[in-house]
């Protein structure tokens, strides 16, 4: 089966995130199936930006093909940021012909975040009898209505509405990371036979030699917290808003006096305010540390006590959450510290840690107080509660064979097997 997955943001081991898109593929891939990947030839969530050269670049990585389309570079939120994403829908669907004598698809897949590239891939999917899945990573526009305060009204907000209906409704099958998204997309006009909830996962293989070794700057800010006796809690992903960074600063803050350290390992738009705030406070029990390698998260994770995950207070998060920082947390098993008001909460689910509610500093250092109390061999057991879930329920290689068997082919038409057992 020919597949082609459209994502503006994919990734892959070369370029770093999305990572999604890449690990469904090469699964595919192993599966014995033909896929290409088209996405954005600029992303700000990349490490590094493909090397590109014309409108429509090709390359082949790990047996997915890459097709990359010509964006322009941009920062931050503002308008080139949305020249990026409109210039990528454009000249995917102006380009819909071609890209669908290329690559010859029998299903298309359109991934969110923003929902433009569904014209292209809806057109895409026409020209070759594809069928057509659309996958919401992130429930755009809605998204951006409550975590970034902008009215529906807003002449941007109304185009990306349009498209996310319009979604809805050309899609043969429409998948969500989202468990409870289904109610929203109804709303919108998708037809609820159409749905599936196909969560974020980790891909086992990449825990089991326990990842690359950290760069020295991190592996000696460890060294230096341990040998002061300190119990260490991570946070490891994007400084963003709706990470609630600035409560955990606070939160070292209130133990400041205890021997607990704080680390942060990451970048994006808040951290440099976060830096700013753990200076005027004086703080040193914190560290606020680069960007490391996926590849090197096992490795960095192992070495701690706790881990953090928070979010901002929001309506948006009543559908449920699926971080893959959080899968990551669990399959270190270690203790995690869940700071969220959400009716999917797997944190609880699992007795894998304490959950609590958003934006509450001091309840981020109860719960660190509380997971310092206790002994190691109660915390060993919550971090063995949330492997276990982990590898049970958000296999990646699992889920990918699901997203075929369950959205593409239906479960009740065949089932696939793995390459060995292949027929053809």
């Amino acid at each position: 089966m020919n597949i082609m997955l459209i994502n503006p943001y994919a990734g892959s081991s070369q370029h770093g995130m999305q990572h999604r898109p890449y690990y469904l593929a090469r699964e595919w891939v192993k599966l014995g199936h033909r896929v290409t990947i088209v996405a954005a030839s600029f992303s700000h969530v990349r490490r590094q930006q493909p090397v590109i050269s014309g409108s429509i670049t090709e390359e082949e990585i790990e047996g997915i093909r890459y097709i990359w389309l010509k964006t322009p570079r941009y920062e931050g939120n503002g308008f080139k940021r949305v020249y990026n994403m409109l210039k990528f829908a454009w000249v995917l669907k102006r380009c819909k012909k071609k890209l669908a004598s290329i690559v010859q698809p029998d299903v298309v897949v359109v991934s969110s975040p923003h929902p433009f590239s569904i014209f292209g891939g809806h057109g895409i999917a026409r020209e070759s009898q594809a069928k057509l899945v659309f996958e919401v990573r992130d429930a755009w526009p809605l998204a951006v209505i409550e975590l970034g305060n902008k009215s529906p009204r807003h002449p941007f907000i109304m185009l990306m509405q349009y498209a996310e209906n319009y979604a809805y409704r050309v899609s043969d099958r429409v998948v969500s990371l989202l468990r409870k998204l289904d109610e929203h997309m109804i709303e919108h006009g998708m037809t609820p036979e159409k749905f599936y909830h196909l969560p974020n996962g980790i891909v086992v293989a990449e825990w089991q030699d326990g990842g690359q070794m950290l760069p020295a700057e991190h592996q000696e800010t460890i060294d230096r917290f341990k040998a002061e006796g300190r119990f260490l809690v991570c946070y490891s992903g994007a400084h963003g808003l709706a990470n609630s960074l600035k409560d955990l600063v606070e939160a070292a803050n209130l133990l400041r006096d205890q021997r607990v350290a704080v680390i942060l390992v990451g970048h994006g738009p808040e951290k440099a305010a976060l830096q700013q705030q753990a200076k005027e406070l004086e703080l040193t029990n914190i560290a606020f540390l680069p960007s490391i390698a996926k590849s090197s998260i096992p490795h960095l994770l192992a070495q701690m006590d706790a881990l953090f995950i928070g979010f901002k207070k929001e309506p948006l998060f009543r559908f449920g959450v699926s971080p893959n920082k959080l899968f990551d947390y669990m399959m270190a098993a270690k203790p995690v510290i869940h700071s969220i008001e959400t009716g999917d909460d797997l944190v609880t689910l699992c007795q894998c840690g304490v959950s609590i509610p958003s934006e509450r500093p001091a309840a981020i250092a109860e719960a660190i107080s509380t997971l310092q109390q206790m002994s190691e061999e109660e915390r060993i057991e919550m971090g063995k509660r949330g492997k276990a879930y982990v590898l049970a329920e958000h296999n990646l290689q699992d889920l990918a064979e699901r997203f075929l068997t369950d959205v593409v082919l239906n479960r009740e038409e065949t089932v696939l097997r793995r390459p060995e057992k292949l027929s053809g």
